[in-house]
Protein backbone atom coordinates (compact mmCIF):
# COMPACT_ATOMS: atom_id res chain seq x y z
CA UNK A 1 0.00 0.00 0.00
CA UNK A 2 1.55 3.19 -0.76
CA UNK A 3 0.18 6.32 1.81
CA UNK A 4 -1.47 8.94 -0.46
CA UNK A 5 0.10 12.60 0.32
CA UNK A 6 -1.35 14.49 2.92
CA UNK A 7 -2.45 11.46 5.03
CA UNK A 8 -1.57 11.64 8.50
CA UNK A 9 1.16 8.15 9.24
CA UNK A 10 -1.01 7.07 12.01
CA UNK A 11 -4.25 7.03 9.72
CA UNK A 12 -2.09 5.50 7.05
CA UNK A 13 -0.96 2.46 9.50
CA UNK A 14 -4.07 2.12 10.84
CA UNK A 15 -5.15 1.30 6.79
CA UNK A 16 -2.51 -1.12 6.30
CA UNK A 17 -3.09 -3.14 9.49
CA UNK A 18 -7.24 -3.52 8.40
CA UNK A 19 -6.08 -4.84 5.22
CA UNK A 20 -3.75 -7.19 6.81
CA UNK A 21 -6.18 -8.42 9.21
CA UNK A 22 -9.20 -8.87 6.03
CA UNK A 23 -6.65 -10.56 3.99
CA UNK A 24 -5.77 -13.25 6.72
CA UNK A 25 -9.58 -13.58 7.78
CA UNK A 26 -10.36 -14.46 3.99
CA UNK A 27 -7.99 -16.95 4.45
CA UNK A 28 -9.44 -18.76 6.74
CA UNK A 29 -12.71 -21.66 6.76
CA UNK A 30 -16.06 -19.79 6.22
CA UNK A 31 -16.52 -22.01 9.68
CA UNK A 32 -13.66 -20.62 11.31
CA UNK A 33 -14.98 -17.14 11.18
CA UNK A 34 -18.35 -18.10 12.04
CA UNK A 35 -18.29 -20.10 15.31
CA UNK A 36 -18.57 -18.43 19.19
CA UNK A 37 -15.56 -18.88 21.02
CA UNK A 38 -15.51 -22.64 22.93
CA UNK A 39 -17.38 -24.22 19.82
CA UNK A 40 -15.26 -26.85 18.89
CA UNK A 41 -13.76 -26.52 15.32
CA UNK A 42 -15.23 -28.79 12.43
CA UNK A 43 -13.49 -31.80 10.72
CA UNK A 44 -14.15 -34.00 8.02
CA UNK A 45 -13.01 -37.78 8.81
CA UNK A 46 -12.88 -39.82 5.91
CA UNK A 47 -13.09 -43.92 6.31
CA UNK A 48 -10.09 -45.43 7.73
CA UNK A 49 -7.67 -47.33 5.84
CA UNK A 50 -6.36 -51.04 5.67
CA UNK A 51 -2.21 -51.38 5.52
CA UNK A 52 -2.01 -55.19 5.22
CA UNK A 53 1.40 -56.56 4.92
CA UNK A 54 -0.06 -59.78 4.62
CA UNK A 55 -2.72 -59.17 2.24
CA UNK A 56 -1.71 -61.85 -0.18
CA UNK A 57 -1.92 -64.33 2.39
CA UNK A 58 -5.56 -63.73 3.38
CA UNK A 59 -8.52 -65.61 2.28
CA UNK A 60 -11.66 -64.28 1.22
CA UNK A 61 -13.37 -64.15 4.24
CA UNK A 62 -10.53 -61.95 6.46
CA UNK A 63 -10.34 -59.61 3.86
CA UNK A 64 -13.88 -59.42 4.47
CA UNK A 65 -14.14 -59.02 7.85
CA UNK A 66 -11.33 -56.45 7.88
CA UNK A 67 -13.25 -54.48 6.16
CA UNK A 68 -16.25 -54.42 8.02
CA UNK A 69 -13.87 -53.31 11.15
CA UNK A 70 -12.18 -50.65 8.94
CA UNK A 71 -16.36 -49.47 8.50
CA UNK A 72 -17.03 -49.98 11.70
CA UNK A 73 -13.91 -48.40 13.49
CA UNK A 74 -14.50 -45.19 11.11
CA UNK A 75 -18.13 -44.85 12.36
CA UNK A 76 -16.74 -45.37 16.21
CA UNK A 77 -13.99 -42.41 15.39
CA UNK A 78 -16.45 -40.46 13.78
CA UNK A 79 -18.91 -41.13 16.77
CA UNK A 80 -16.37 -40.40 19.53
CA UNK A 81 -15.16 -37.06 18.28
CA UNK A 82 -18.86 -36.17 17.86
CA UNK A 83 -19.99 -37.44 21.23
CA UNK A 84 -17.36 -36.24 23.23
CA UNK A 85 -17.31 -32.63 22.16
CA UNK A 86 -14.15 -32.63 20.34
CA UNK A 87 -15.15 -31.47 17.09
CA UNK A 88 -18.18 -30.80 14.83
CA UNK A 89 -18.13 -33.80 12.37
CA UNK A 90 -18.73 -33.18 8.67
CA UNK A 91 -20.95 -35.40 6.59
CA UNK A 92 -18.96 -36.98 4.17
CA UNK A 93 -22.10 -36.98 2.06
CA UNK A 94 -21.15 -33.85 -0.58
CA UNK A 95 -17.74 -35.51 -0.49
CA UNK A 96 -18.47 -38.99 -1.41
CA UNK A 97 -17.60 -38.65 -5.15
CA UNK A 98 -14.58 -36.97 -4.73
CA UNK A 99 -13.35 -39.35 -1.61
CA UNK A 100 -14.04 -42.62 -3.75
CA UNK A 101 -12.20 -40.99 -6.56
CA UNK A 102 -9.10 -40.21 -4.45
CA UNK A 103 -9.01 -43.30 -2.33
CA UNK A 104 -9.31 -45.12 -5.67
CA UNK A 105 -6.14 -43.53 -6.60
CA UNK A 106 -4.06 -43.37 -3.37
CA UNK A 107 -4.11 -44.02 0.45
CA UNK A 108 -5.61 -40.61 1.55
CA UNK A 109 -2.89 -40.68 4.54
CA UNK A 110 -0.12 -40.39 1.86
CA UNK A 111 -1.58 -38.18 -1.13
CA UNK A 112 0.49 -35.18 -0.11
CA UNK A 113 -2.56 -32.88 0.32
CA UNK A 114 -5.69 -34.08 -1.23
CA UNK A 115 -7.22 -35.09 2.32
CA UNK A 116 -7.10 -31.24 2.53
CA UNK A 117 -9.76 -30.61 -0.73
CA UNK A 118 -11.51 -33.08 0.82
CA UNK A 119 -12.08 -30.74 3.96
CA UNK A 120 -12.55 -28.02 1.53
CA UNK A 121 -15.39 -29.25 0.21
CA UNK A 122 -16.93 -29.84 3.47
CA UNK A 123 -16.28 -26.38 4.75
CA UNK A 124 -13.96 -28.05 7.23
CA UNK A 125 -10.89 -26.86 9.20
CA UNK A 126 -9.44 -29.79 9.69
CA UNK A 127 -9.08 -33.16 8.36
CA UNK A 128 -8.91 -36.49 10.07
CA UNK A 129 -6.93 -39.40 8.58
CA UNK A 130 -6.90 -42.90 10.42
CA UNK A 131 -5.41 -45.66 8.92
CA UNK A 132 -4.61 -49.39 10.18
CA UNK A 133 -1.53 -50.78 9.70
CA UNK A 134 -1.69 -54.86 10.21
CA UNK A 135 1.86 -56.54 10.39
CA UNK A 136 0.32 -60.05 11.55
CA UNK A 137 -2.89 -60.83 13.34
CA UNK A 138 -0.91 -60.31 16.44
CA UNK A 139 0.22 -57.12 15.85
CA UNK A 140 -1.24 -53.92 14.55
CA UNK A 141 -1.08 -50.28 15.07
CA UNK A 142 -4.01 -47.72 14.67
CA UNK A 143 -2.72 -43.96 13.33
CA UNK A 144 -4.56 -41.19 13.54
CA UNK A 145 -3.59 -37.37 11.69
CA UNK A 146 -5.71 -34.07 12.28
CA UNK A 147 -4.18 -31.56 9.95
CA UNK A 148 -5.61 -27.70 9.46
CA UNK A 149 -7.59 -27.50 6.01
CA UNK A 150 -6.05 -23.93 5.16
CA UNK A 151 -2.32 -24.96 6.67
CA UNK A 152 -1.70 -28.45 5.92
CA UNK A 153 -0.21 -27.99 9.00
CA UNK A 154 -0.60 -31.32 11.68
CA UNK A 155 -2.19 -30.54 14.70
CA UNK A 156 -2.41 -33.83 16.41
CA UNK A 157 -0.63 -37.14 15.62
CA UNK A 158 -0.77 -40.64 17.43
CA UNK A 159 -0.22 -44.09 17.04
CA UNK A 160 -1.21 -46.47 19.40
CA UNK A 161 -0.73 -50.43 19.20
CA UNK A 162 -3.08 -53.12 19.26
CA UNK A 163 -2.74 -56.95 20.23
CA UNK A 164 -5.05 -59.20 18.83
CA UNK A 165 -7.09 -58.83 15.28
CA UNK A 166 -10.62 -58.64 16.68
CA UNK A 167 -13.35 -56.34 16.66
CA UNK A 168 -12.80 -55.65 20.69
CA UNK A 169 -8.82 -54.83 19.96
CA UNK A 170 -9.66 -52.45 17.12
CA UNK A 171 -12.37 -50.79 19.50
CA UNK A 172 -10.14 -50.43 22.19
CA UNK A 173 -7.31 -48.30 19.76
CA UNK A 174 -9.84 -46.34 18.54
CA UNK A 175 -11.40 -45.07 22.19
CA UNK A 176 -7.36 -44.98 23.00
CA UNK A 177 -6.86 -42.42 19.93
CA UNK A 178 -9.92 -40.53 20.99
CA UNK A 179 -8.53 -40.17 24.63
CA UNK A 180 -5.18 -38.93 23.20
CA UNK A 181 -6.56 -36.21 20.96
CA UNK A 182 -8.86 -34.99 23.99
CA UNK A 183 -5.97 -34.64 26.60
CA UNK A 184 -4.31 -32.84 23.95
CA UNK A 185 -6.84 -30.48 23.34
CA UNK A 186 -7.37 -30.29 27.28
CA UNK A 187 -3.50 -28.94 27.48
CA UNK A 188 -4.12 -26.25 24.60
Amino acid sequence: MTRLPGTPRLVWKAHVVVALMCACAAALPAETLAQPAGTPSTIAVPDCTLIDDNAAYNDADVTRVQQLRVTMISDQLRNALRERGLYRVADNAPAAAMIASLQSMQDLNACNGCEREVGRRLNAGRVGLCWVQKISNLILNINLRIEDVATGATVFQRSVDIRGNTDLSWRRGVDALVDLVAQEQKQK
